[in-house]
């Protein structure tokens, strides 16, 4: 009765095309970017600001990179943290070495230099997939890092390889306040998730999943695979340079390698996979899940009054049963959920 499309007449293509069709998921999205934009910076404390919203943003960014790679064009990675690395530092470095750089345009700048090591990295998937692939994206973590503890240019010559990142000032305002740096990655998040989102409904988007479901057949049909995977690399490792650098600036505050370890980048491949592997709804379900469980299994923890050393490895139990819950019971994650929810929405009180 509520969720229902019945009387909204489409009158042309573009309008029966649009992202979001039908009226109450207009409605919908506007009241929580209302939110977002306009509720939390006032209403919500510092600390939900800056150990909360900020940090889940950036992973649904960074999840949102790995998604496009994984989820849509279907190369299994597992050097997310790696291209977040190599955009912090590349960011950092811009900023330091080109006095009066804009702070966004580091940004985007570091976000390229990890396209372009996604680009060299991605050279592999054109002869192997799967678990294969995944091992040589595993060769890239920890090549990243060991260039950055190994190459003292890149830490600016910091003898503990952990360096202070640079204020955040954008036409001369400074991005101080945790509630400033919010709306500053939620705008950025916005943004990029807005471009994803347009570009997997283009011919680029439908060439990726093409040589997702059968590389073979993609190529019959005109799509040239080298292209497309190194491309898929590409946008996958610019979003996570962006998120990488983000993470920097907006969250730590310090640019340093063990920042950017193997572990984030599992739990990146986590948020894809709870929240939904291909689908942009399912990067952010996914990034929500894995930052909000933590607080929830500590409150938990102090409730029930466990031991120490019980509630120190509760996270990580937690964490792998519901991976293989949902790779049993629904592989596509929280977003399919969210997906059937809507459909049995839509004709209730209906039987389905």
């Amino acid at each position: 009765m509520i969720y229902r499309e019945a009387g909204q007449f489409k009158t042309s293509y573009q309008a029966d095309n649009q992202i979001f069709p039908i009226r109450q998921d207009r409605i919908a999205l506007t009241a929580t970017l209302a939110v977002a934009l306009l509720a939390l910076p006032l209403l919500a404390s510092p600390y939900t600001l800056s150990a909360i919203m900020i940090p889940f943003l950036i992973f649904a960014l960074a999840a949102l990179g790995l998604n496009i790679l994984t989820g849509y064009c279907g190369q299994l990675s597992l050097g997310s943290a790696a291209f977040m690395a190599v955009g912090a530092f590349a960011s950092y470095n811009f900023v330091a070495r080109m006095p009066g750089m804009p702070i966004l345009l580091a940004f985007v700048l570091g976000g390229l230099c990890a396209a372009m090591v996604g680009i060299a990295f991605g050279l592999p998937s054109l002869r192997i997939r799967g678990f294969y692939l995944a091992a040589s994206t595993l060769a890239t973590q920890f090549f990243v890092v060991w260039c950055l503890t190994k190459i003292p240019y890149l830490t600016n010559y910091s003898s503990s390889g952990v360096i202070t990142a640079q204020k955040i000032a954008i036409l001369g305002y400074r991005f101080d306040s945790p509630a400033s740096k919010y709306l500053l990655v939620l705008a950025i998040v916005a943004t990029m998730a807005l471009l994803a989102k347009n570009m997997i409904r283009s011919n680029v988007g439908r060439s990726w999943m093409a040589v997702r479901d059968m590389d073979m057949a993609a190529e019959v049909i005109g799509f040239r695979p080298m292209r497309t995977k190194l491309l898929a690399f590409a946008v996958s490792s610019f979003y996570c340079g962006v998120a990488g650098a983000l993470y920097a600036y907006a969250y730590l505050g310090t640019v340093e390698p063990e920042a950017y370890n193997l572990d984030l980048s599992f739990r990146i491949l986590f948020m894809i996979i709870i929240g939904g592997v291909g689908s942009i709804l399912g990067s952010f379900l996914g990034a929500a899940f894995i930052v909000l469980l933590p607080i929830f299994l500590n409150i938990l923890a102090h409730a029930l009054s466990l031991p120490t050393n019980v509630a120190s490895n509760l996270e990580l139990m937690v964490f792998g049963a519901l991976i293989i819950f949902f790779l049993i019971v629904e592989p596509h994650g929280l977003a399919r959920l969210w997906q059937i929810g809507k459909e049995k929405l839509r004709l209730w009180p209906f039987p389905h």
